[in-house]
């Protein structure tokens, strides 16, 4: 296999300070290498269909939690691990754009619904089976295994993190 440029980078850090151990540098660089790679292409999808990222997430979390696809927004928060402030600046642009809608939770009237409008549904499932296929082929120079391996190897650090 044949080096990168990280791997000039690992090798000139090696010349210059031989004391360090750098292989983490390798790791996280390269991560960070496909990252900005990768965001561009994915970001694309999201764009064509009219999202941001964001905005992908909340109609995602949405539609995952299956029919009526209503969720409310501390329950979006949470899933998406975001502050409740950037949660509604996110709902507030999407009911614009009539993708989703708020009402008031009969079950609490101090909170409020917000669930995918039949719009909202439709764009959902389009950039979602596109974004899917984007990932497939972002990913496809690695086998099935690679694939599995690299999943368990980034579960276990950010399981790592947690603590």
């Amino acid at each position: 296999m044949s080096g990168d440029a990280i791997d000039t980078i690992l090798q000139e850090w090696r010349r210059e300070r031989p004391d360090l151990d750098l292989s983490a540098m390798g790791v996280f660089g390269r991560l960070a290498q496909v990252m900005r790679i990768l965001e561009p292409r994915v970001e694309r999808v999201f764009t064509a269909h009219g999202l941001r990222q964001g905005e992908f997430d909340v109609l995602a979390a949405l539609r995952r939690s299956g029919p009526p696809y209503t969720l409310i927004p501390s329950e979006l928060s949470a899933v998406l691990m975001m502050s409740r402030a950037g949660m509604t600046n996110r709902i507030d642009r999407l009911e614009a754009a009539g993708l989703v809608e708020r009402s008031l939770d009969p079950a609490d009237r101090r909170s409020f619904l917000v669930r995918l409008t039949d719009e909202g549904l439709r764009i959902i499932d389009e950039t979602l089976t596109e974004h899917a296929s984007n990932l497939a082929g972002l990913a496809a120079p690695l086998t099935a295994r690679d694939a599995d391996d690299l999943a368990r190897i980034l579960r276990k650090l950010l399981d790592a993190q947690k603590g």
